[in-house]
């Protein structure tokens, strides 16, 4: 298990710009890059023990973080 925050910024380091860009021009992708910001927090706090939950739950919050990171990186995608 990994104990490093897994940010938009350090998972996609060549579309930080892009990133910044859609989340002020694109209500549905601010929307997911915040979702994704919290579910990915909880992981890390969950995985940190600074908010611990049970293992099903900590491996479906993982689940969760990458479906978004996937969708987001389809966004992300498209728009290059």
């Amino acid at each position: 298990m990994s104990n490093t925050p897994h940010e938009l910024a350090q998972e996609f380091p060549d579309k930080t710009e892009l990133i910044s860009q859609l989340k002020q021009s694109d209500a549905h992708f601010a929307k997911l890059a915040d979702e994704y910001h919290e579910v990915n927090r909880a992981v890390h706090r969950a995985e940190t023990n600074v908010e611990p939950v049970e293992e099903l739950a900590e491996v479906e919050m993982r689940k969760k973080r990458a479906a978004l990171k996937d969708e987001i990186w389809s966004l992300l995608s498209e728009k290059a």
